[in-house]
């Protein structure tokens, strides 16, 4: 990755990171040059993880201990990491594909999408396509926005395997992401659909 590049997707994060909003920078990156999503390597979730499958049986993914299952949209499976008050620190969910995502336009879908759901100031940090799960091929973005109550960043894949084309999402908030990064990574990492 070249200075320059760098130079704007750290000051995205900082950004990010003290409340201030940025001004859309993005990185494409591809299957031969993935390093925002080095971390993805497809593998099984540790042992004292439990796993979920989604209603149609299509997809499984797991989450970390401390985690637990909530209630979102039928169809999806979703776990949370809550804090006080019940306030979501950490989040993932796995979807089956719904609607006009595919792997092509992922890139921009999955930030549109966000900004049709009413999330404000979406910012795309890095985006690959051509990536490897356990069980099939994926294209991921990794973007940062803000709810009406929370600012999120998020690692969201959409993932076409043998059975399903899934979506997984998995998100934090800034001030949580540091810590909470490698266990949603883990997560994306064991999405088998």
């Amino acid at each position: 990755m070249d200075a320059a590049v760098l130079s704007l997707e750290l000051n995205a994060v900082w950004l990010v990171d003290c409340g201030g909003a940025a001004r859309p920078q993005t990185s494409h990156r591809t299957a031969d040059n993935p390093r925002p999503f080095a971390w993805l390597r497809p593998s099984a979730a540790p042992s004292d993880w439990k796993v979920a499958r989604l209603p149609s049986r299509n997809a499984q993914l797991a989450y970390p201990t401390g985690w637990r299952a909530i209630q979102t949209d039928p169809g999806t499976f979703s776990a949370a990491l809550l804090g006080p008050h019940d306030r979501i620190r950490g989040y993932l969910n796995a979807t089956p594909q719904s609607g006009a995502e595919t792997l092509s336009n992922w890139a921009t879908f999955r930030p549109a999408h966000n900004g049709e759901e009413g999330d404000r100031n979406v910012v795309r940090d890095a985006s690959a396509v051509g990536l490897r799960f356990l069980s099939g091929t994926g294209s991921c973005v990794i973007d940062h926005y803000a709810t009406a109550s929370a600012r999120y960043k998020e690692i969201a894949c959409i993932v076409r395997g043998p059975r399903a084309t899934t979506v997984v999402v998995a998100a934090a908030r800034p001030t949580d992401w540091t810590r909470l990064a490698p266990q949603l990574q883990r997560a994306v990492s064991s999405l088998s659909s």
